[in-house]
């Protein structure tokens, strides 16, 4: 069984790489299947899987026969003596042996019961499962924080747009006042406004254009793109409206969290252990085997012509007898450190549950005022556009004109920032759930 499962391992495929879309223009999908495949982070993840897989076929190794060549030669200047009594009983050294020795032994051993071999057995499994499962937490965060800075992203370039948009209305409206005060209808205060106004919204649309070169840039480290790599971030808002929706009643389960799945994992790691320990007191069996081929002759031309072949098998058994109880000491400690991991899954799954309502508390928080963002927007909007043509009709001061503009420039910043706030809190709430996709 164990040769069997020592050639039935294979070895874990690195994932290619991902490309880069036409015109370097990304969706959120896009991103996330870039940043699996190229981020330096989860690629040596991938790499401590390969390194642990080498682990584990190291110690299966020891399954197999271990075989192995020793030769030597040797020149006796003196032939050694050994003592025999002669026909009167008398002891006389005699010199025996031929000058030139030469041996070449063909050695082999195989493990029948050996607890290290056993415990590399055990341990496989578990051991493999680990990695895997240390892989997915890099690849969680790996999406999550992608996600949230893909979102960050976009909320600078909308914010940018709004900048855009009221420049567009405040120089239309500098125009307005400008003919008004040349016709000499108004003051020159109402022209000093606007100017006032168009400056500051220039000033906050160039801040908000760095911010979108910050940001992209933090994005592009996310993915693993190449700084010098142009980046396009291509998105719908209905959709991303309508991906903002997620079931709130959904209730929690720990063991969908790829943590608490270590924890147990970890548990599983410690059982093998403890076995090793137990099994510590029964003695380790193997069995060996040697062929000798020799070559005597006392003239070195003629070392190999002629040999004398050996050979024998046999069992070896060995028990360590006492070890000033370090066995029972080990077994005691790796029992100890199960118990500890049983006080981590408690602890764990207590964190888990205040993040999940953490998380849960601020994504209802972030929708509600999402919603009310949206009401409001429309309602300004609305205003807007009725101040502005009574205004044009002299029915409204320029004042009213600024503060309309102004609502609605905050509502639409105000709603673009709850509907990102809202995304980023739902990759949190689905983190904390284990329901966040990774598979890309």
């Amino acid at each position: 069984m164990a040769l069997l499962l020592f050639w039935s391992l294979a070895a874990s495929a690195q994932t290619p790489p991902a490309t880069v879309p036409p015109g370097g223009t990304f969706t959120l999908e896009q991103c996330l299947q870039y940043a699996v495949r190229n981020q330096p982070v989860l690629r040596q993840a991938r790499l401590d899987q390969e390194v642990n897989e080498a682990d584990i076929r190291i110690g299966l190794s020891d399954w197999l026969p271990q075989v192995g060549v020793t030769a030597d030669a040797q020149h006796f200047f003196q032939l050694p003596f050994t003592v025999f009594p002669n026909a009167e009983g008398v002891s006389t050294p005699r010199q025996i042996g031929l000058k030139n020795t030469s041996t070449i032994s063909l050695n082999g051993t195989q493990a029948l019961f050996n607890n290290d071999v056993w415990l590399a057995l055990r341990t496989a499994r578990p051991s493999r499962r680990f990695y895997q499962q240390n892989t997915a937490v890099v690849q969680t965060n790996v999406v999550a924080n992608v996600s949230k800075a893909f979102f960050d992203v976009l909320l600078s370039q909308r914010q940018f747009q709004v900048f855009e948009a009221d420049i567009v209305r405040l120089q239309r409206s500098l125009k307005d006042a400008k003919a008004r005060y040349d016709a000499g209808v108004v003051d020159k205060i109402d022209y000093k406004q606007a100017e006032i106004a168009l400056n500051n919204s220039l000033a906050a649309r160039k801040q908000a254009l760095e911010s979108v070169n910050a940001k992209s840039a933090y994005l592009k480290q996310l993915m693993g793109l190449p700084g010098e790599q142009p980046l396009g971030l291509q998105y719908d808002t209905l959709r991303l409206e309508r991906d903002a929706v997620v079931d709130t009643a959904a209730a929690l389960d720990a063991t969908n969290r790829i943590e608490y799945q270590q924890l147990q994992t970890e548990k599983a790691l410690q059982a093998a252990q403890i076995s090793y320990y137990q099994y510590g007191f029964l003695p380790e069996l193997s069995a060996f085997g040697t062929y000798n081929s020799v070559y005597q002759n006392n003239r070195l031309a003629d070392l190999y012509s002629r040999r004398f072949p050996s050979s024998f098998a046999g069992l070896q058994l060995a028990l360590p007898i006492f070890q000033g109880t370090r066995r029972l000491q080990n077994l005691r400690r790796a029992r100890l450190l199960d118990t500890r991991l049983d006080e981590s899954l408690t602890a764990v799954r207590n964190q888990i549950n205040t993040e999940f309502q953490q998380a849960l508390a601020t994504y209802k928080g972030y929708y509600a005022d999402y919603q009310l963002g949206k009401r409001n927007l429309a309602l300004a909007r609305e205003v807007n556009d009725v101040v502005y043509l009574q205004y044009r009709e002299g029915v409204k001061p320029y004042l009213d004109v600024i503060v309309a503009q102004t609502t609605l420039r905050t509502a639409e910043l105000n709603y673009y920032v709850a509907l990102f706030q809202v995304l980023t809190s739902k990759v949190d709430l689905l983190r904390a759930r284990g329901n966040l996709p990774t598979n890309y």
